[in-house]
């Protein structure tokens, strides 16, 4: 387990590395801040199509096999963006990147699954959903910090040698019994997205993580345009939030049974949402960097809720339930890393955050429906 850790943090430390250097990498291309947003956006968008796709290669390819060449593969891409003598060839970079990071975890998630005794599948899976949430942290405050200290570039070396570090290690896994996953069928996918359960909760999601797509994204403009000071280190930190993440995600299920059920649950993480949204108007940096703990712990509540509500109801579809969750998730962090943007241009922060309060409230209305039903789970056939 110490290997799928450091690989899945080190994975989403490539995902998420380059959010805080985005105002010195504008600055060092010559161009605009929805460009340089886009280096974010052009690895959502594969991860909202693809880990439908690579059920396909592992049903005859060992998930082991897969790790070892995909984390490979993100190595070299990192010491490709590290030499990158042009921006178009960084977005090249990154939506290679942004095909290999989903076969990557689609990998973890299927190897954890293959060599974890039944019982202990549920405390896997969330050490895995807070190594996840780990990584998003860590890689963001160590770029800005390497790149203090030795420049925006050096950490992309550094992940690319952790990262050839974690591909020698993932050899020593031993060997797991390969999955037989549920090919995805035009008339499955159907039959799940007409329960009514199933495809509020995605679309709640949806809401959710666009609405924190975009927060993380322009959070280093806003910094930067409050402070003097808002060096890449500084705005590294400004995602301690994310700790508090693996705190709510690891005590989702406590606290859940506390309000009632996940259904009320969701509702209360939601509302604290929009809450934390109003707090993002502060016009002062330590303020943002409070709200920030109270933003990202209602995210990761609503998350890890919603993730377990539609694995209860799935029934012996937990393969398509679970990929169109995933893709409903990173179809909304698509659009979020990029769309938002133009209201921000237009008319400033605080219409930025307007527009997705409206979103976040469009996920709590369709929460507000959330009922669990005696029995939705799909018909295979």
């Amino acid at each position: 387990m110490p290997v799928i850790i450091l690989t899945t943090v080190l994975t989403l430390s490539a995902l998420y590395a380059p959010q805080p250097l985005l105002p010195v990498i504008m600055q060092q291309f010559g161009v605009s801040r929805q460009a340089a947003a886009f280096l974010t956006t052009i690895t959502f968008v594969p991860l909202s199509v693809a880990p439908l796709f690579y059920g396909y290669l592992l049903e005859s390819l060992s998930p082991r096999r897969m790790l070892r060449v995909t984390v490979l593969l993100l190595a070299a891409s990192e010491v490709l963006f590290f030499f990158g003598g042009s921006f178009s060839v960084l977005i090249a970079v990154r939506l290679l990147q942004g095909l290999l990071v989903p076969a990557i975890l689609t990998a973890l998630m299927t190897y954890v699954s293959a060599v974890t005794a039944e019982s202990e599948v549920p405390r896997a899976m969330a050490v895995y959903i807070a190594s996840t949430i780990l990584g998003g942290f860590l890689g963001r405050a160590f770029s800005g910090l390497i790149a203090t200290l030795w420049g925006w570039r050096y950490s992309f070396l550094v992940l690319a040698v952790s990262l050839f570090l974690s591909f020698l290690l993932l050899g020593t896994l031993r060997a797991e019994t390969r999955l037989r996953l549920v090919r995805p069928r035009p008339r499955l996918i159907f039959d799940v997205l007409r329960q009514r359960v199933y495809l509020r909760i995605y679309l709640v999601v949806f809401c959710l993580f666009l609405v924190f797509a975009a927060v993380m994204n322009f959070l280093p403009f806003r910094l930067t345009e409050l402070s003097a000071q808002a060096n890449e280190l500084r705005i590294g930190l400004m995602y301690s939030g994310y700790t508090m993440g693996i705190v709510t995600s690891l005590n989702a299920v406590r606290i859940g049974r506390w309000l009632g059920g996940p259904c009320r649950a969701i509702l209360a993480g939601l509302a604290l949402y929009l809450v934390a949204l109003a707090g993002l108007d502060a016009g002062r940096p330590e303020v943002l960097f409070a709200v920030i703990f109270l933003f990202c712990a209602a995210m990761f509540f609503v998350h890890a809720t919603a993730s377990g509500f539609v694995n209860a109801l799935a029934g012996p579809n937990k393969g398509m339930v679970n990929g169109l969750y995933v893709a409903f998730y990173y179809a909304g962090g698509t659009i979020g890393s990029f769309l938002p943007g133009i209201a921000y241009r237009q008319w400033g922060w605080g219409i930025f955050l307007v527009v997705l309060a409206a979103v976040a409230a469009t996920g709590l209305a369709l929460a507000a429906g959330c009922r669990r039903p005696e029995a939705v789970a799909p018909k295979s056939g």
